[in-house]
């Protein structure tokens, strides 16, 4: 006993001066122990089955649209031969239609390089732990994305109308360099088209999250009026026709 009381004298040293005392030491587990943050969940199990079943659902999914759609192979490429329209599988038909508006360099290496290099420094930009996990961050990041969704979609269509029925950098071709008529000014255009809501919100005091919510919506719904254009709307010779309107009998629902 005496032992005891010497350690604890030793480590606890008594002092007329201090207001504390030591009552009593007791093994115990603490409230906090093997417990995270809190609204957060363990990545394992609960996050590890939520994979699972999506990857179970999306197999599924696959596996009964095969049985529904046939997809046979087509006959060996004749290369002296070039099917019209010659359209990429589906998931570059968005680059594809891409490269009607601008130069390949600039359509087909420097916008998905930028795209890619802008996905990877998203979590730099952007490190607040505000909102993390809820949708859209906001009220506010709703209504940001939904508004900046329809101005997308509106502006990048309309973009493609114009540009096929009036091809400036075409125009341009005669009185300028090919980087700038195929390049920039086609690049300048789609750069101007992406920056205007941007500015918008910056002027409405947006903050960090806000601004690359916006982009990343920009970029998202983008790729998906690109990528119908070029799969639904385009018929022989890469041009824009309804869909019902498509000459030599070709329906764009066969490459499907």
């Amino acid at each position: 006993m005496a032992d005891e009381i010497q350690v604890q004298d030793e480590i606890f040293p008594k002092d007329s001066d201090k207001s504390y005392a030591l009552v009593e030491l007791m093994p115990r587990e603490g409230p906090m122990v093997d417990k995270g943050p809190e609204d957060t969940v363990f990545s394992f199990p609960i996050v590890l089955l939520w994979e699972l079943i999506l990857l179970l659902g999306v197999t599924l999914v696959i596996f009964l649209f095969s049985l529904i759609k046939q997809a046979p192979l087509d006959e060996i490429a004749n290369p002296m031969i070039t099917a019209d329209p010659a359209k990429a599988p589906w998931y570059f038909v968005g680059l594809q239609e891409l490269l009607e508006h601008m130069h390949p360099a600039v359509a087909g290496v420097l916008v998905p390089s930028l795209l890619v290099l802008f996905l990877l420094a998203v979590p730099y930009i952007d490190s607040s732990r505000v909102g993390v996990g809820v949708w859209f961050s906001s009220a506010r990041g709703r209504r940001i994305t939904l508004f900046t969704s329809i101005y997308t979609a509106v502006v990048m269509t309309a973009y493609i109308v114009l540009d096929n029925a009036f091809t400036l950098r075409e125009v341009l071709r005669e009185t300028m360099p090919q980087w700038v008529a195929q390049g920039l000014v086609p690049a300048g255009i789609l750069f101007v088209l992406v920056i205007i809501p941007l500015l918008v919100l910056w002027r409405m005091k947006a903050d960090r999250r806000e601004l690359m919510l916006a982009l990343f919506t920009i970029i998202l719904v983008s790729a998906f009026v690109f990528t119908i254009s070029g799969f639904l709307f385009r018929g022989p010779g890469f041009r824009l026709y309804w869909p019902w309107e498509m000459p030599d009998g070709y329906n764009p629902w066969d490459e499907f």
